[in-house]
């Protein structure tokens, strides 16, 4: 079944477009987690708000796919994760952090619009 087949994520843009940009979050949480890796102690905080961040932004939006009634205090704290995460990446000047916080922001926005809806 296709995501735009479930009926209660089709008829509410918002938490699509909120379940398409927790998922990239996720992933650009994971590559600059990954990458900060191997970059020594100085990018450990990086590391772990990306890492907590991915395994947040993706329940989420599992649970917005499921319809979960848990779904608005998520998307709070979600919200609040991305934002918390994207500062610690904009500290950085690497490549995967400015994208990720680039990504992230885009997330804790629409996690808000779906919050107002």
């Amino acid at each position: 079944m296709a995501l735009t087949e479930i009926d209660h994520v089709n008829e509410d843009e918002e938490m699509a477009e909120c379940i398409d940009n927790c998922f990239e979050a996720a992933q650009a949480c994971e590559w600059c987690a990954d990458e900060c890796a191997g970059q020594g102690e100085e990018m450990a905080e990086c590391l772990r708000l990306c890492r907590d961040t991915a395994d947040l932004v993706t329940l989420h939006a599992r649970f917005m796919a499921r319809d979960s009634n848990y779904s608005p205090e998520l998307a709070e704290a979600c919200a609040g994760a991305c934002e918390e995460c994207a500062e610690e990446c904009d500290r950085h000047d690497d490549e995967h952090c400015q994208v990720c916080a680039d990504v992230l922001r885009d997330c804790a926005e629409s996690c808000r619009n779906m919050m107002a809806s």
